[in-house]
């Protein structure tokens, strides 16, 4: 049985999933970042108690394939940007096909339809989001920062996050009380 959940962005979102799924007794072949399989199916019971409990977190569970795969497509870009280091070495829309089997301009669309925003502004707003947490860690220059993130320059980085947040990167790092967004708010 596949379960598709939303909102599942890090590591402790895995891990409070996979508790109420311990919870409830559910015998779990795996847990990945917005989707889960167990060996065999769940009660009526189990499946109604596991719903509310994630609900209680902050959690979905997606029953719909159009919003599965908005949601696949979200998961693919979190991982990409904030978990695995990962520089893209091709366009967006190749990889993101690839990754995900179905033709881009279909997901493109479908994820407009539904977000209202395009996955190329998505996954901008992804990466914004990692540099003004390594700009907060202050342990890289802005030209480390702006490699590590696979931008052209630091003045293309700095270009793109003034456009995106209003601030420079170095105004940004100034401001001490800066609240950044979650990651599952963008």
């Amino acid at each position: 049985m596949q379960l598709y959940i939303k909102n599942m962005v890090c590591n402790r979102c895995i891990m409070a999933v996979r508790t109420e799924l311990e919870a409830i007794k559910a015998p779990v072949k795996s847990i990945e970042l917005g989707e889960v399989t167990i060996d065999g199916d769940l009660s009526a019971s189990q499946l109604q108690q596991l719903e509310e409990s994630l609900t209680r977190l902050g959690f979905e569970i997606i029953n719909d394939k159009r919003s599965r795969l908005i949601e696949q497509i979200k998961n693919e870009i979190i991982a990409l940007v904030h978990h695995s280091g990962e520089v893209l070495s091709q366009n967006l829309s190749f990889w993101l096909a690839e990754k995900m089997h179905y033709d881009y301009t279909y997901l493109s669309n479908l994820f407009s339809d539904i977000e209202g925003t395009t996955i190329e502004k998505y996954y901008i707003a992804q990466r914004i989001e990692k540099v003004k947490e390594l700009l907060v860690y202050d342990e890289m220059s802005l030209s480390e920062i702006a490699d590590k993130m696979g931008y052209s320059s630091a003045a293309y980085l700095s270009s793109q996050f003034k456009k995106i947040t209003g601030f420079t990167p170095t105004h940004y790092k100034s401001i001490k009380e800066t609240k950044r967004k979650k990651i599952d708010e963008l």
